[in-house]
């Protein structure tokens, strides 16, 4: 007996153009699979460099904020109905590695080729590309603003 098809489609967001364009991708995706729908953005105190980067006022939530950004970002593309059922999952760590995480499991993990670090007019975000080389799901990746199937 084999196993059940997964049953949940994962995005990153990060409230970028991109990544809005990649949930609109993914909810398509999800509705035309019967899956949920998995949206999913992280926070990381600490720089790539190391050095920790919560600098601000006091009493600053930075998960708060990014759930704040996340729930705007996914009412802003879909609405306040989405076609699909809709989890949203702010996690600490790295948007790659938290992405990979989240995507364990799924029938397919959409990300954004660019979002909003880097070098501008690469054709691939790091993000992107660790996403693609590691996810242990098929990884679609969304280049500018590709328009979804009629």
């Amino acid at each position: 007996m084999s196993a059940p098809a997964p049953s949940f489609v994962v995005v990153g967001v990060d409230g970028s153009e991109a990544s809005e364009h990649a949930l609109r991708w993914a909810e398509f995706f999800a509705r035309q699979t019967g899956s949920e729908l998995r949206a999913v953005m992280s926070w990381s105190p600490v720089l790539p460099g190391g050095e920790v980067a919560l600098v601000g006022a006091e009493g600053w939530n930075p998960e708060a904020d990014t759930q704040q950004i996340l729930a705007t970002t996914v009412r802003k593309v879909l609405g306040d109905t989405p076609a699909v059922p809709v989890t949203e999952r702010v996690v600490e760590g790295g948007a790659a590695k938290s992405l990979l995480e989240q995507s364990e499991g799924a029938r397919m993990l959409v990300v954004g080729s660019r979002g909003r670090g880097g070098f501008t007019g690469l054709l691939l975000g790091s993000v992107s590309a660790v996403c693609a080389a590691h996810a242990k799901c098929p990884v679609l990746i969304i280049h500018g603003d590709t328009p979804l199937p009629e």
